[in-house]
């Protein structure tokens, strides 16, 4: 194993610095001072620099390596930066003519003591003395000339440098700087998609990420879809196997995690993508979560590392759950990163940058080129549609006007309807046995090569596709509309590239009546409960929601659903497997399904009405309660389910000091005014006499936090008694709920707590545009 930072390789490490923009190259050289010397580089903005990329002041100390410039210099130091696009270029002195004319200018105005010369170029011995002699004839008292091989030494000997700007992974031969067990690993990762990683633009949004993990080993992504936040989880991967020689482990939930936790293997990572749903919010994950927490910060403080990403719109829905369990208390704002927090600069180089990469003639760059800082600008920005303006397959039929281009960067997934239309037969049905792929649950998408099964024959043949038409067609879309991935196992299969595209490609089916009954056969059981729904047409679309179900297939999905209900707990499936598929369908029940659904799904299976009395404290969490509900509210609940539903809430009214009957929502539904009379004298008489015998029970199982499960209900039951006029069965609650709360306030904080240290971000101000001004635009040489 080699130590850190040793070049694995034999050779000196060579990174392909050209293929970076003028921007890009003159930043990693601001980051490779800072990070090497330790010098705090002022970086100039793009306009009025005076031959001056940048400048820091002070003493310098330089680095032992630096052979003959080990004497201290004088400040002030400038820094000016020498980017070329060309592969092995060389740089010559008659290319610095305008460089030593600004520098005796700057040594005039006493700005310049020592002059750094960065290049990405080749410099030969006599360009760099020459180079070193035009120089002092300027009057620079110490010239230095650094040039690419230097930079990628540094690059290659710095781990912390790479950790803050991992763009440098995608640049070079990762054996020359990485050891063993790290190269095994962000090999793994980098084939997943080798273009994010080609593509990457280091944000103040990813240094916060990467302080975070750094500090506090534990951050949670958030985003709206199509910011990034699945890139900046894998640079973090990454940049971990690097720094910390981390096991790189994607879980897909809260369980997975803390099974394949090791307590005797310190450093892993863990990456979970939609921690609580793909593309709506599924409470039974985020149940989970909240169970498993304490576990997940236990790993965490025996230096496991964890990155979640979310759907922003997701994690608001399941905030309030994760709260209601009070455990751990995150800090929010020290772990918490929104993705899409970008200022301009950081838009503009992520839009040059998948420009770059895509398949764009020059020509069709050059026309773009004027209007590219104003589609920068769009709002909202999102990294996919830069990626998509980059290529040739989504923008045929785009205008290359500034209002083309901005639209397109603002409007880019109502357009995909269009450009899908314009695909052929071929390639809806590649997309659509894509999208319909439910093989092997353990493998995400379709497998390479496809093994045609009745189902995907009937999808190919309605489409009016063949199979060898199917699959040149998945070749030709991979890149831009799919991903080629590799499995832990080396079992290669197709996912859509992004997940909007996905979306997009459901909105576009729902209009495509001959595809859609097949395609929803060939979807998988998650994919089913998480994807669609069957509420009724013309209803406003639940956020997230990528297929709506017509009526016509109701008792299709009726009975698929009913058989997922009706499942036994399988050999090989873990309890909490079979207990996520059953919340899963109670909240496709609960949230997704229509009155003639429901009616459809009862007489499919009404058996499940003795699963849904069954519910549990606190019964306002528990979904089966929504779905009684909702069927009473559709006329569907029998009178005697709705009775025993009311005599089970007012068994754990007591015994579990479940206060979900005085204000939960389906309570309010549920219970009659009657109900509710004989629920109040039922606590008043059973409750309140045992309330200092159950005191030490509670006591028992309780810490020191807010939002203690206890102290709510005694407050909830307080106020309900109050405002009733009871003030003898208010006072009581009210005194044993300050009894309870001076008694685990005092006790010591428990040991599983997790309190990260305070975490100082510098990452400044974010968003918002730059003062117009003469200025070098970014976009300058997109269409060299």
């Amino acid at each position: 194993m080699s130590s850190a930072g040793e070049v694995v390789a034999v050779g000196s490490p060579r990174f392909t610095l050209h293929t970076l923009g003028w921007r890009a190259f003159q930043d990693l050289c601001a980051a490779v001072l800072r990070e090497v010397w330790g010098q705090s580089v002022q970086a100039f903005a793009d306009s009025n620099d005076g031959g001056r990329d940048g400048a820091f002041y002070g003493t310098w100390q330089p680095p032992n390596e630096l052979g003959d410039t080990q004497d201290i210099p004088p400040g002030p130091f400038v820094v000016q930066c020498k980017h070329t696009k060309k592969a092995d270029a060389t740089l010559a002195p008659s290319e610095l003519e305008d460089e030593f004319a600004k520098a005796s200018a700057l040594v005039k105005r006493g700005v310049c003591g020592t002059y750094v010369l960065l290049t990405n170029a080749r410099v030969t011995g006599t360009s760099e003395e020459e180079i070193r002699r035009r120089l002092r004839a300027a009057g620079v008292a110490h010239p230095l000339v650094l040039d690419g091989q230097w930079l990628s030494d540094m690059i290659a000997a710095h781990r912390g440098l790479r950790m803050f700007v991992p763009r440098v992974y995608g640049l070079g031969d990762l054996s020359q700087i990485l050891d063993e067990r790290a190269y095994a690993q962000a090999s793994v990762l980098m084939a997943s998609a080798p273009e994010q990683v080609a593509t990457f633009v280091v944000t103040g949004v990813y240094r916060k990420a990467a302080r975070a993990l750094r500090d506090h080993g534990f951050v949670l992504l958030l985003g709206d879809p199509a910011v990034g936040k699945s890139v900046i989880a894998l640079m973090l991967a990454i940049s971990a196997a690097d720094n910390w020689g981390c096991a790189a482990i994607k879980a897909r939930t809260s369980e997975e995690l803390v099974q394949r936790w090791n307590p005797h293997e310190k450093d892993q990572f863990f990456w979970l993508d939609d921690a609580f749903g793909a593309v709506r919010h599924e409470e039974h994950l985020t149940h989970a979560w909240a169970r498993d927490l304490p576990h997940v910060m236990s790993a965490v403080k025996n230096g496991a590392r964890v990155v979640l990403t979310s759907r922003s719109y997701i994690y608001n829905e399941a905030r309030p759950l994760l709260k209601s369990y009070a455990y751990p208390r995150l800090h929010e704002q020290h772990v918490t990163v929104d993705v899409a927090d970008l200022t301009r600069q950081e838009r503009q180089q992520i839009l040059y940058n998948h420009l770059a990469a895509g398949d764009q003639p020059q020509d069709v760059r050059a026309q773009m080129k004027p209007h590219l800082e104003a589609a920068a600008d769009a709002t909202p920005f999102r990294p996919e549609a830069a990626r998509r303006l980059g290529l040739q397959a989504f923008t045929s039929k785009s205008p290359l006007t500034r209002q083309g281009i901005t639209t397109f960067m603002a409007q880019s997934q109502q357009l995909l309807s269009d450009v899908y239309n314009q695909l052929d037969t071929h390639a809806h049905a590649a997309l659509a046995l894509t999208y319909a792929t439910a093989r092997d649950k353990a493998l995400p998408g379709l497998p390479n090569p496809v093994v045609f099964d009745a189902g995907d024959r009937d999808i190919v043949e309605r489409a009016g596709s063949t199979r060898a038409g199917v699959s040149k067609a998945l070749a030709a879309l991979t890149g831009s509309f799919l991903r080629l991935s590799t499995s832990s196992d080396g079992q290669e299969y197709w996912t859509f590239h992004h997940p909007t595209l996905r979306e997009g490609f459901a909105a576009w089916l729902t209009t495509q009546p001959h595809l859609l009954p097949m395609v929803l056969m060939g979807m998988s059981d998650q994919a089913l409960l998480s994807r669609t729904d069957c509420l009724a047409p013309g209803s406003e679309q639940r956020q997230g929601t990528l297929l709506r179900i017509p009526p016509s297939l109701y008792l299709d999905v009726a009975r698929r659903v009913a058989v997922l209900r009706q499942q036994p707990h399988g050999r090989l499936e873990s309890w909490q497997q079979s207990h996520d598929r059953q919340q899963a369908v109670q909240a496709y029940l609960a949230h997704s399904s229509c009155d003639s659904f429901l009616r459809a799904y009862v007489e499919t299976d009404p058996q499940v009405y003795e699963e849904l009395v069954q519910f549990r404290p606190l019964a306002s969490y528990d979904v089966r309660t929504t779905v009684l509900a909702r069927l009473y509210q559709a006329g569907l609940l029998p009178e005697e389910t709705r009775r025993r539903a009311v005599e089970h809430m007012k068994e754990l009214a007591v015994s579990s000091l479940d206060p979900s009957w005085i204000d939960g929502k389906a309570w309010r539904v549920l219970l009659t005014k009657e109900d509710r009379e004989v629920l109040f004298a039922y606590v008043r008489q059973e409750l309140v006499p045992q309330l200092d015998d159950m005191l030490s029970d509670w006591l028992s199982d309780a810490d020191g936090g807010d939002d203690d499960p206890v102290d709510n209900a005694l407050f909830q039951y307080s106020w309900a008694f109050g405002q009733r006029g009871d003030d003898d069965a208010a006072a009581e609650f009210d005194h044993a709920r300050d009894f309870y709360n001076d008694e685990r306030r005092s006790r010591p904080p428990s040991n599983d707590s997790w309190e990260p240290a305070a975490a100082n971000d510098h990452s400044g101000q974010r968003g918002g545009h730059q003062p117009p001004g003469p200025h070098r635009s970014l976009f300058d040489d997109i269409d060299q």
